[in-house]
């Protein structure tokens, strides 16, 4: 344990993060395929060693704009989240004023929520694994930039060449449902990590052919989290801005704690959100 400037324990991680393996002949990395009940990702990746620094105490360092990332605190009125219909609305509404309230936004659209309850190794688990839905232990940023374009022309058909020439971004709103110990979620420093470390990937889900980064290794990345989040904590990761000046993706990933490794199967929930200016 480390303490900080407020004298604040760390709990700063050793572990290792998963990246893509980049068989350097210029090929794109295997299609992800999600829908009829299953998930099939056949993507080869290694494992790097890494320190997950512990930003307890410290949340207010770090922003969207400035790291692609930022923790904020929020109580909802969900506890549970076992009910859809009240997901849909209860809880997408609170998600709705919170990034306006956060970045000023005008609009903010919700296009999709996981819930994750499942196992470390749910992607093995076969046919319906999305059943069990579990910790992404694989470093991703979820829209690449060209794919940030087509999530935006799909949700907006009609409004999408207007949308365009003004600022808009995906964050993810990512909240624990009971207190993070097992799996938890670490984020990279948008500044730490370089263009060139990022390679556009399909993915696909249902019928919408989407776009997104996976990542070579470099091992100036910084990445970080907060330990012992509470369903109160909740994180919000950038994962498109289609401003050039500001941090405009944060590499996200699970990894493994060994101090928690016997703990019981991490839940939680992800809103995706597309977010939306006047100017």
């Amino acid at each position: 344990m480390m303490e900080n400037g407020r004298g604040l324990q760390k709990h700063n991680v050793s572990t290792t993060l998963n990246y893509w393996d980049d068989p350097g002949d210029g090929s794109r990395p295997t299609p992800i395929f999600i829908g009829r009940g299953r998930i099939t990702n056949e993507r080869p990746h290694v494992a790097h060693n890494f320190v997950v620094t512990d930003i307890s105490g410290d949340e207010d360092k770090y922003t969207l704009d400035g790291h692609g990332f930022q923790y904020i605190h929020h109580q909802s009125a969900e506890k549970e989240f076992t009910n859809e219909a009240s997901i849909r609305t209860t809880y997408y509404k609170e998600c709705e004023q919170l990034l306006k309230d956060v970045t000023g936004a005008n609009r903010v659209h919700i296009f999709n929520h996981k819930v994750r309850r499942g196992p470390t190794q749910w992607h093995h688990l076969g046919l319906k694994n999305l059943a069990n839905r579990g910790p992404v232990t694989k470093t991703h940023v979820d829209q690449s930039y060209a794919g940030g374009e087509l999530r935006l022309r799909y949700e907006f058909p009609t409004e999408a060449d207007e949308l365009v020439k003004r600022r808009y971004q995906i964050i993810n709103i990512w909240r624990p449902i009971e207190i993070i110990l097992k799996d938890p979620i670490a984020v990279a420093d948008s500044n730490s990590v370089p263009d060139a470390d990022l390679v556009a990937a399909d993915m696909t889900e249902d019928d919408f052919a989407g776009e997104q980064w996976v990542v070579r290794h470099n091992p100036q990345h910084c990445w970080f989290f907060k330990y012992r989040m509470t369903p109160q904590d909740v994180l919000l990761i950038k994962c498109f801005d289609s401003d050039p000046t500001v941090a405009r993706r944060a590499l996200h990933s699970a990894f493994e704690d060994l101090a928690h490794r016997d703990e019981v199967s991490r839940q939680s929930i992800e809103v995706r959100c597309i977010v939306c200016y006047d100017d």
